[in-house]
């Protein structure tokens, strides 16, 4: 008589015996030996490719930035294509404005001057001397989301909404510590901020935020920055909007007022609906996107789908992030992925399935100062169809009938 426990051990042996048929050879373990007729035995599978200086992707994975080849301009990250928060440095988002300056470290100085007590150059050796700090903070353009807003399209992908945002792990000497050596004089309230490209873009920094969480960067994800990241050396204020953590740093003079140079002045304000401008409008709001399902993602019907996306915020941490999908009718808390960092990317995930009828899913993010993402409208109404700067509202992506899933364009 056969029991139940036999017909199920021998069925769960049948079972493995035809999967197990099904798979290529395996290499026998090391040391081990099979008899042979004598005939040598080529290996069952090729010899893989030997180490090399620097690893590359699988060739079935090709993410890039878009577009390239900008001297002056910007290029995208692909933020549909990553998990976790960390962005691959080769990916980071770049904004040049006169193409990548190539800086020889042992030339590199960085001068401080100016209303300080000792005027002094530091070169790079001088800065990797003095105590350093590591810490995980988002980058921003402040014109991200600029596109979508003026020219929303059904094709638009996370890439191309708000790719010029990528969080990373930044090492270098806190701005205090230089300060404090230089001596700063009671007169300075600000600070110039100077770049070594050929457009030497200069911004006036609040000397409260030098002396708060300020860096000077030498290092992005473990390793020297990348010359389009500003080597050697660039200025790392956590959670400002981008062009003020000005790269390849060559001078910081302390000041008694703003500067008013040319890149705060005729650029980087905040044209208003009153014919007003803001300006040194530089903390970045909360924001948040869904870069999973996007486009031009297709879903089958009835499927479980986790809706995954970042969100981020200038202020501080972020404490919730909300998901709909109804168009904003209803909205659940989507989980947030640890650790959540100040003034970095946090990802949420929320399951949903999909029913098959036409849905619109948004999310809504909130940070520890108890700013919430506005919808749409309501950053119309208070900053005007003509402003530039800081598009921080709920972003939009309709699930079509057929799965298609598109940029909410008629918003």
């Amino acid at each position: 008589m056969i029991s139940r426990r036999g017909l199920l051990v021998g069925g769960a042996a049948a079972v493995g015996a035809t999967l197990l048929g099904t798979l290529p050879n395996i290499l026998p373990a090391q040391g081990s030996s099979t008899p042979t007729s004598g005939a040598s035995e080529a290996p069952s599978r090729p010899i893989g490719e030997p180490t090399s200086a620097i690893s590359s992707r699988s060739p079935f994975e090709q993410p890039a930035r878009t577009p390239t080849g900008q001297v002056t301009g910007a290029s995208f990250s692909p933020l549909q294509e990553f998990s976790g928060t960390i962005t691959p440095t080769d990916l980071h988002f770049e904004r040049h404005h006169s193409g990548v300056p190539i800086i020889n470290p042992a030339q590199y100085a960085l001068l401080v001057h100016g209303l300080v007590d000792r005027p002094t150059v530091f070169t790079l050796a001088d800065l990797k001397r003095l105590p350093s700090a590591t810490r995980i903070h988002f980058l921003e353009c402040s014109g991200n989301g600029r596109t979508a807003y003026r020219s929303p399209k059904r094709e638009l992908t996370p890439q191309l909404v708000d790719g010029l945002t990528s969080n990373a792990e930044w090492t270098g000497v806190p701005l205090t510590v230089l300060l404090t050596e230089v001596g700063v004089k009671p007169a300075a309230t600000w600070l110039l901020a100077e770049g070594g490209d050929a457009a030497l873009l200069s911004r006036s920094v609040p000397l409260e935020k030098a002396m708060d969480d300020a860096l000077l960067v030498y290092a992005q994800n473990g390793e020297p920055l990348r010359p389009a990241a500003g080597y050697p050396v660039r200025l790392l204020l956590p959670g400002w909007e981008g062009n003020v953590n000005v790269k390849w740093l060559r001078r910081l003079k302390l000041i008694a007022q703003p500067n008013m140079s040319r890149d705060e002045t005729s650029k980087y304000t905040d044209p208003l609906p009153n014919g007003t401008a803001r300006q040194f409008s530089f903390v970045m709001d909360v924001k948040s996107i869904i870069t999973h399902p996007a486009h031009p993602v297709r879903l089958d019907r009835h499927e479980w789908v986790q809706i995954a996306g970042i969100a981020w915020s200038g202020r501080g941490k972020i404490t919730r992030v909300e998901v709909s999908t109804d168009r904003g009718m209803t909205w659940a808390a989507a989980d947030l992925q640890k650790p959540v960092l100040p003034k970095a990317h946090t990802r949420f995930t929320r399951m949903w399935r999909w029913s098959g009828e036409s849905a619109t899913l948004l999310s809504r993010a909130t940070d520890e100062s108890g700013a919430t993402q506005p919808s749409l409208g309501q950053f119309r109404e208070k900053r005007g169809q003509g402003t530039d700067y800081h598009f921080n509202y709920m972003r939009g992506w309709v699930v079509e009938q057929d799965g298609l899933v598109v940029y909410q364009a008629d918003a």
